[in-house]
């Protein structure tokens, strides 16, 4: 059964009269997740938060940083929002980033990467693993360990956070010590999986709105099978930084989260795999409001803090 925190929160979100995300403009429905999840009160104060430009040829990418103050050599922790690709940005992941910086003791590095649909596949992937690269690179000025990085995600930031690990492997950047991975999106939505069927409707994510995302991040010139995009279709996952999966039950993404946690341990990869039986896709962001989705979070947390040796 879904928390009843949880499910207090979907009936008012039902009895609210708003339409659908996917009815709205992209713009109008940025606003909303905007008003939804940005916090200004209660927030947890750090150190020092910055934003910085990562230049290259073509672009800039953003990134805010915060810093817990405690000295150099500290860990990192590179973090993706979610969002589908589209939705979501530095603001709205911005209490979570405060709150793993002070709880973890990590510097936290969040990516402004170029959204759908603006920007199609594989943007978000190449600003997510140019930023990567430019944290292993400046480690030293921005007071990192280069052998305490550790990735972590949302939804399609989780994605984005296992993909780079993978690319990171395939290149030969050994930078990364864990991967954080927050109900991910691992395959393209027409599979048909149980989850897909048992939660198409009446949750906080739906069959509808990943058809939209998906709409806006691909076009029909897209492989599906190209493993930046479907993490799950790779060949080969050996060799991948250790990790936490963490998955809903009331989630469309459920099934291919779990399929995607046990490719990575049949291929030797020390993977640890938990479902939230009584939640629903975003919990995470919900952590201040639902009991279960505070006790996901500081199970991440005690990980993080053993992993990167706090």
């Amino acid at each position: 059964m879904l928390n009843e925190q949880a499910q207090k929160m979907m009936d008012a979100a039902k009895s609210s009269g708003l339409p659908p995300v996917y009815s709205l403009t992209v713009p109008e429905a940025r606003e909303r997740m905007r008003r939804a999840f940005i916090r200004t009160d209660g927030i947890q104060e750090v150190a020092s938060v910055r934003k910085e430009k990562i230049s290259l040829s073509d672009r800039s990418i953003g990134v805010r940083i915060y810093a817990p103050g405690l000295g150099p050599d500290m860990p990192c922790i590179l973090y993706f929002h979610g969002g589908g690709w589209t939705l979501n940005d530095l603001d709205t992941h911005d209490d979570l980033c405060r709150s793993l910086c002070g709880d973890v003791g990590a510097v936290v590095v969040s990516v402004d990467f170029r959204r759908a649909p603006e920007h199609k596949f594989p943007a978000a992937i190449d600003d997510s693993y140019a930023a990567l690269e430019w944290v292993f690179e400046n480690h030293g000025r921005l007071g990192i360990d280069a052998e305490r990085i550790a990735v972590a995600g949302d939804s399609s930031g989780a994605t984005q956070a296992t993909v780079v690990c993978w690319l990171a492997k395939e290149r030969g950047l050994h930078a990364v010590r864990y991967q954080w991975l927050l109900y991910p999106v691992t395959d393209y939505y027409d599979r048909h999986t149980e989850s897909y069927v048992e939660n198409a409707t009446g949750y906080s994510l739906d069959r509808e709105m990943m058809v939209w995302f998906w709409g806006n991040y691909i076009d029909d010139t897209t492989d599906r099978d190209d493993p930046r995009l479907c993490p799950l279709r790779c060949d080969d996952l050996s060799g991948m930084p250790p990790g936490l999966v963490m998955t809903a039950n009331y989630d469309p993404l459920r099934d291919e989260g779990e399929a995607y946690a046990k490719r990575m341990a049949e291929a030797g990869v020390d993977i640890e795999l938990i479902r939230y039986e009584d939640q629903m896709h975003g919990f995470i962001l919900q952590r201040r409001k639902i009991d279960t989705a505070d006790i996901a979070y500081r199970d991440a947390v005690s990980r993080l803090r053993k992993v990167l040796g706090k």
